[in-house]
């Protein structure tokens, strides 16, 4: 089972109800929503086009690989269009244009977040814009209602409108970073590449932005759109000019549904409180709560002992409570340890080691060539470019957080590649390797590779490869000399990016 992004692909996303949202009425008739697009009402709707500049991670020194796409967004204030942020991922540049005025109009990127998927755009010239209306926002439509999908599916001119029901609302990953998972309204509405980005709405008011869908034989007319509280905490982040990103408790649950368990863990059984699995020692709660606690309520909102609340009148997952927060906000959870009940003040931040494992956009891959040797952080992007296929590389990618190898490497560094040369004869069998020591320098983060080859007191420059029998050995002197004959034979104009501009 895949989901598949709807850039030119939809892109699945989910998450907490935020924000204030209620549920929306119940929805007028099929026929009261029709829509009259010779009326100008839906002219706020645009067609997004994209050029792309896809980063090369294989040789990161080159500017990357050309592309494009296209898909939707509309107009929620003056001048300012929302959109999905793999809409414009990458972009270099942005045209958008409306129904009936085919003329294209450059924009560019206001604020993203990479993780619930959204964006908001501006053209660069407004003035064109300004006659149009801005959608309003709705609530979170009730199941088995009805909406309307609206977009440019497919590369068309003229706008799409589908129509399907409101089939679950649920707590799901997001495909964009294939590591965030947010509120998601799973609709059966017809909705394909290029409807990424676009309205779906329900008696006129917006109630999502279609994002994401399923791919193969597994499920048919599946999307996903992002609701309403999404929507309105990525606004509410981005009023004070930049956006902050989610913050996690960075600990894992269990829930606490054996009689035996509960009773061992001094619960009371009365269905309430999940078992803490893991607590992360750079996360948010890392001098709070330990693994074995019992997790009974969250801002005074009771935990079940399947890791449900019951918020706002629906029952949700407890997680959402916090993604409704902001970074440096507070929230009070109630916990059991020991047979005894404990309180505490939580203040949420970013899980920073968590964003290295999804899919990074809009940044430029950083790199060390020295004597053609090149090393690189490992990250996912680095990882689906190499296919790596070393054990120890993918040991590390996979254990991160569970073996808690963050604290002692929060940057591991992998020789990627050996341009071959005279001076690294033999060396290229241990491309693919993690970088454990440099001249005697602990290799924690790409800098530190910077810091150790810098260290000239030495005649040899000594690497160690973790898990791999002998150190590599290359003269400094010969690797000097070689260094920028290297550089033009392989037409490198940079020999290092760490990211710093």
């Amino acid at each position: 089972m895949n989901t598949r992004p709807l850039l030119p692909l939809l892109a699945l996303v989910l998450l907490p109800s935020a924000l204030c949202a209620q549920p929306a009425a119940a929805p007028p008739p099929a026929a009261a929503q029709a829509i009259d697009v010779a009326s100008g009402a839906w002219e706020g709707i645009v067609n997004i086009d994209v050029s792309v500049l896809v980063p090369d991670y294989r040789e990161p020194w080159n500017a990357g690989q050309p592309s494009g796409g296209s898909g939707t967004g509309f107009l929620i204030g003056k001048n300012r269009f929302l959109t999905n942020a793999h809409v414009v991922s990458n972009a270099t540049r942005i045209l958008i244009r409306t129904t009936n005025d085919p003329e294209p109009h450059a924009a560019k990127i206001v604020h993203i977040a990479h993780d619930c998927d959204l964006a908001l755009i501006e053209a660069e010239d407004g003035k064109h814009f300004e006659k149009l209306k801005p959608l309003d926002f709705g609530g979170i439509p009730q199941l088995n209602t009805e909406v309307i999908a609206i977009g440019y599916p497919i590369g068309g001119d003229r706008i799409s409108v589908t129509r399907g029901v409101v089939s679950r609302i649920d707590f799901r990953p997001y495909s964009h970073t294939s590591v965030d998972s947010h509120l998601a309204i799973q609709v059966d509405a017809a909705i394909n590449p290029g409807n990424s980005g676009g309205p779906v709405m329900q008696a006129g008011k917006v109630v999502g932005v279609a994002f994401q869908g399923f791919s193969g034989r597994v499920a048919q007319n599946v999307g996903y759109m992002i609701p309403v509280p999404v929507i309105k905490r990525f606004l509410k982040d981005i009023e004070d000019g930049r956006y902050d990103h989610y913050v996690d408790l960075a600990a894992s649950d269990f829930p606490i549904e054996n009689p035996a368990q509960a009773k061992a863990l001094g619960t009371n059984g009365d269905g309430v409180g999940v078992m803490v699995g893991d607590v992360e020692p750079q996360g948010s709660v890392a001098d709070i709560l330990k693994i074995g606690d019992v997790i009974l309520s969250i801002d005074d909102n009771p935990v079940m002992n399947n890791g449900l609340v019951r918020f706002e009148g629906e029952l949700m997952d407890m997680n959402e409570i916090v993604e409704r927060k902001f970074a440096g906000d507070t929230i009070k959870l109630k916990y059991l340890r020991g047979g005894k009940k404990l309180e505490a003040t939580v203040t949420l931040k970013r899980f920073d080691p968590y964003v290295r494992l999804g899919a990074q956009y809009n940044q430029r891959p950083r790199y060390i060539v020295n004597a053609g040797l090149v090393f690189q952080p490992l990250d996912r992007n680095l990882m689906d470019a190499h296919q790596m296929r070393d054990d120890t590389v993918n040991y590390i990618f996979d254990n991160f957080l569970t073996d808690k190898l963050y604290v002692e490497r929060p940057e591991p560094v992998v020789l990627t590649n050996v341009l071959p040369d005279e001076v690294n004869t033999w060396i290229t069998p241990y491309a693919h390797s993690v970088v454990d020591e440099i001249n005697g320098v602990k290799i924690k983060t790409l800098k530190d590779v910077q810091t150790a080859l810098a260290k000239k007191d030495k005649p040899f420059i000594e690497i160690v490869l973790l898990e791999k029998n002998r150190p590599l050995v290359l003269k400094r002197e010969l690797a000097e000399a070689a260094h920028k004959r290297i550089m033009e034979t392989y037409n490198i104009l940079e020999d290092a990016y760490l990211g710093d501009e």
